[in-house]
């Protein structure tokens, strides 16, 4: 299906993310009814990811960290779907929609945002049994499987059983992994109140990490800050380790530990979208040297694809897909796969766009990193803020409330920053939600229970 827009330029977005919301609703304030633009996803909605660590936390709702596209984007086609093949040179864009149906998209501009996917090692038993944590669906899965093994572990007699059900393992120590384990911790600190059965004696988490270090973001001091609190807090924290197997749940590291755990979550690491590079599916220019780098697109300042003859005046590219030049941090260097980074990148390439359609030059990408935060559950942070040439470090209830607030800032929509805040001051009043819902995944087994008995009568 190739579509037709009267003779305006087609802006086509892949990805619905920062960078795509983005891009889409700044373009439709500089250019409005000037242009048509079309968003691919395949998702109706943008999940705010640095909010995810606390809906794992059931501190924060999981729908209050969506925005729905097509609320949000009045205007704009939004196309749920996954892109299968990419054709610069016949500006087209296969996408295979939710019914299975192949729409073939043309373009004037094409905006390659599709963001990265896990990256996965061939560890046995690796993909049968762990879960990510990118999607509000791993992040609320998580919490619920934590919570009711909470409740399963509080009546059983097997202390085997007690003991598994009780330990919680992450694998990667980044900003994910290190605040995912972080804000599961502390709800399980909480929520043990209420169990009496319980001790935090009987709970395990542990985090397993590759490198010497956790959150690498952060100052030296600030990261040996952060692995004392975590293993105050009774985190079983194993760096210059790597997971060797995980079959059956059982887990074995490279420092000779096996032990067995009924949660894993990776989050060691993340990827470029894989269509990306694939030659079968993409004609899209792609970083081939091993390395960080390895599978995004080539992108020059101004956020436009490098390709091999030169310039794509018609493609973009920006986010954690795109190898995106830091012209603030020195020649040689690219912008990390941070939020702070896309949204930017994302007004910066808008403008670009509209200033290509009104045949005005194209202006590079400048951003100065502001710092960066992170919480580590409920009033406890840590946060590196840059102002000017001085680093400024910020621990504990500050930097707890710095990263809160930055964050509802960035969050889209006033709805959105309403909802979490209140659900935030719910909390305070009622403390944190302890019901964990794993049979969410499964809805329909109580009706079915109830269709197999009925029939055994």
């Amino acid at each position: 299906m190739t579509n037709n827009f009267g003779g305006k330029p087609h802006v086509l977005i892949l990805g619905g993310g920062s960078v795509g919301l983005t891009t889409a609703s700044e373009l439709r304030k500089t250019l409005g009814a000037e242009v048509a633009i079309t968003v691919v996803d395949p998702r109706p909605y943008m999940t705010y990811q640095p909010f995810l660590p606390e809906v794992g936390a059931g501190s924060i709702h999981p729908r209050d960290v969506l925005a729905p596209l097509r609320k949000i984007l009045t205007g704009t086609k939004v196309v749920t779907g996954s892109v299968t093949r990419i054709s610069t040179q016949d500006s087209t864009v296969v996408v295979t929609a939710e019914d299975d149906e192949q729409l073939e998209i043309t373009y004037d501009y094409l905006v390659v945002a599709m963001g990265a996917v896990p990256r996965l090692l061939p560890i046995p038993g690796l993909a049968e049994n762990a879960i990510g944590f990118k999607q509000i669906e791993e992040a609320t899965a998580v919490r619920d499987r934590i919570l009711a093994n909470l409740a399963e572990a509080a009546t059983t007699r097997d202390p085997k059983a007690r003991k598994r059900l009780l330990t919680f393992t992450f694998i990667g120590g980044g900003f994910a992994g290190g605040e995912a384990v972080a804000e599961a911790e502390d709800m399980v600190r909480d929520a043990l109140r209420y169990y009496p059965d319980l001790h935090a004696s009987d709970i395990r988490f542990v985090l397993v990490d590759g490198a010497p270090f956790i959150f690498p973001e952060l100052s030296e001091e600030q990261r040996a800050y952060v692995l004392a609190q975590l293993r105050e807090r009774g985190i079983e924290v194993k760096l210059e380790t790597f997971l060797n197997s995980a079959e059956d749940g059982v887990i074995k590291t490279s420092d000779g530990d096996e032990f067995e755990s009924d949660l894993l979550v990776w989050n060691a690491g993340v990827k470029p979208h894989p269509v990306l590079s694939d030659p079968d599916f993409s004609d899209l220019p792609v970083v081939t040297e091993r390395g960080p780098l390895m599978g995004k697109v080539q992108a020059l300042a101004d956020l436009r694809v490098n390709g091999a003859e030169g310039p794509l005046d018609d493609v973009f590219t920006a986010g954690d897909c795109a190898a995106v030049p830091d012209l603030a941090s020195g020649e040689g260097k690219f912008c990390p796969p941070n939020a702070q980074h896309a949204v930017r990148q994302a007004k910066r390439l808008a403008d670009n766009i509209a200033r290509s359609v009104q045949g005005r030059p194209l202006v590079d990408y400048y951003h100065k990193n502001l710092g960066v935060m992170a919480t580590l559950g409920m009033y406890k942070g840590v946060a590196l803020v840059s102002l000017g040439d001085k680093k400024i470090d910020v621990r504990g209830l500050p930097a707890w409330a710095m990263a809160r607030a930055y964050h509802v800032y960035a969050m889209p929509t006033l709805g959105r920053k309403a909802s979490v805040i209140a659900g935030w001051a719910t909390n305070l009043i009622s403390r944190r939600d302890i019901i964990g819902i794993p049979e969410v995944e499964t809805p329909r087994a109580a009706f079915e229970y109830a269709a197999n008995t009925g029939k055994k009568k």
